[in-house]
């Protein structure tokens, strides 16, 4: 489904983007979509919407209408025919992870006609793994898309860039993304930084202001690091599952509407092995679901500890977070800039382990931990 100018509705997410929503609009109209693409752009660029709505268009029998099931379960990344990868090494990706994904491609699609896989960080693709990926990408089964994503081609297999078809993506101005947020999502200009520092992108910060539950986890987690250096080992438990608890308050909407997507009348006609099929991907998509509301957590105590850093380097920049300005300043008063980025990190080593399928409490409970650590 498309609008009146013939764009599918899914590529309207990036409308910051029009060179590359109309160059992926006129491939999936024309029916000349590549096997391969590599979109390269700076981060907040909206590479992951794009390759997200391109998932879409390529899936949904309706051409990327962006609201019917199918499109529903690409953008909750529970879609068993799209998948999604990142780096599971400490600099680059594991040639496991590419062998798990040369042996996916060889099985038929569960849903569709078409396989897609999305590979963040594609510029850490290294020796063998590269060399794996490239003799698929090379001679690529039918009925399969690669969408890889990198910050530049240069640090990349030149074979494998040469194989795919580039698709370059501009910076977007910050005044411009403000303005977007502001348009879409009828915000000011504080609410408008405040979303853009934790969601990346303009597309993303308004779908978190149209949600009081994410917006209440971002200042949950300001509030915690702020009292974070008065308080004890249990204290930061007792926090950490505070944080734990406001991220998936939003999901409770969803466990209770999920369990009566199959009424006792239609269960009496599927069979126990369908009933449970549907209650596992339903799992799977709230888990999924609630692992992205932890990375928002996450990308939420990595903005309110950046403000920090400005105030400790005395930059003349504002803070984003001016509803939290007073703790910040507290925290900046006591601790060197070192001290800070050593906290940062602790918030990026979080987001590994959430990756990395640790428990999302444990990663924040031991994220907590290390914050601590580094502020005492």
């Amino acid at each position: 489904m498309s609008d009146e100018t013939g764009i599918p509705h899914a590529l309207l997410r990036i409308a910051h983007q029009p060179r590359v929503r109309d160059f992926l609009s006129a491939a999936v109209q024309e029916g000349r979509l590549s096997h391969a693409y590599l979109f390269i752009g700076v981060p907040g660029a909206g590479m992951h919407e794009a390759a997200e709505a391109l998932a879409q268009c390529v899936i949904c029998d309706n051409g990327g209408d962006g609201s019917c099931g199918e499109c529903i379960r690409v953008a909750h990344h529970t879609h068993p025919d799209v998948k999604y990868y990142a780096p599971e090494g400490v600099s680059s990706y594991l040639v496991d992870q590419i062998r798990s994904i040369l042996e996916d491609v060889q099985l038929t699609p569960v849903r569709a006609k078409t396989k897609v896989y999305i590979l963040d960080g594609a510029d850490r693709l290294r020796g063998a793994a590269a060399n794996a990926l490239l003799k698929t990408i090379e001679e690529p089964p039918s009925g399969v898309i690669f969408i890889l994503i990198a910050r530049s081609a240069d640090a990349m297999l030149p074979t494998i860039v040469s194989r795919c078809q580039q698709v370059p993506f501009r910076v977007i101005p910050p005044a411009s993304a403000m303005q977007i947020v502001e348009q879409t999502a009828g915000a000011n200009k504080t609410e408008a930084r405040i979303a853009l520092s934790i969601a990346g992108t303009p597309e993303r910060a308004a779908e978190l202001l149209a949600s009081p539950g994410r917006r209440n986890v971002r200042r949950v987690v300001a509030r915690v690091l702020g009292e974070l250096a008065h308080d004890d080992a249990w204290d930061v438990l007792v926090a950490a599952k505070e944080i734990c608890d406001a991220v998936r308050e939003p999901l409770d909407d969803a466990r209770g509407s999920r369990s009566g997507v199959v009424s006792d009348r239609d269960a009496e006609y599927l069979s126990a092995k369908a009933l449970r099929q549907i209650e596992e991907a339903n799992k799977r998509e709230l888990t999924s679901r609630e692992r992205s509301g932890m990375m928002e957590a996450l990308a939420a105590a990595e903005s309110f500890l950046r403000d920090v850093l400005l105030c400790c380097e005395g930059a003349a920049e504002p803070v984003v977070n001016e509803d939290f300005e007073d703790a910040i300043v507290r925290v900046a008063q006591n601790h060197a800039a070192g001290e800070v980025l050593d906290a940062i990190d602790a918030c990026r080593s979080a987001a590994q382990n959430i990756v990395r399928n640790v428990t999302p409490q444990l990663a924040i409970e031991v994220m907590l931990l290390s914050i601590k650590e580094a502020l005492v």
